[in-house]
């Protein structure tokens, strides 16, 4: 039963992202997300996961959502690259963002992800915590 905890945490980050990108996208008039954007954040929230994996707890969080931004960002540039520029099914565009790279990801996603990054490792390891019995979370600033 070695693949349930990754299944589950996959499945759930998953779920999330799409969460995420159906509220944006609706409060923004735009067409609904794409299947691939569950891989997307499935792959995200599972390397996020593994940030407190290898760091100690003592990793003050906003180092730890620093690396989780940094994950994000190459998630999405990476699939970016190879679903909107090679496949161009055109699933996201940001290239009126400003400071943005390929119209892939952009300077105000990545603060939005710096915030949310907070989200994603709290829940992450309250749920290795609750569904898995691994070690209490336990979080410091500085």
């Amino acid at each position: 039963m070695k693949w349930l905890k990754p299944f589950t945490l996959f499945t759930i980050g998953g779920a999330l992202y799409i969460g995420i990108e159906v509220i944006w996208r609706s409060l923004r008039g735009s067409s609904p997300t794409h299947w691939t954007m569950f891989l997307l954040g499935g792959i995200a929230f599972l390397l996020i996961g593994a940030i407190n994996e290898f760091l100690p707890w003592e990793t003050p969080i906003w180092e730890q959502m620093l690396i989780g931004t940094g994950i994000i960002l190459i998630v999405e540039f990476d699939f970016g690259c190879v679903l909107n520029l090679w496949l161009g099914l055109d699933i996201w565009d940001y290239s009126d963002m400003p400071f943005n790279i390929l119209g892939q990801i952009c300077l105000p996603f990545a603060i939005a992800w710096f915030f949310l990054s907070a989200a994603a490792i709290v829940l992450d390891d309250y749920l290795r915590y609750w569904l898995f019995g691994e070690e209490k979370p336990r979080y410091r600033w500085k």
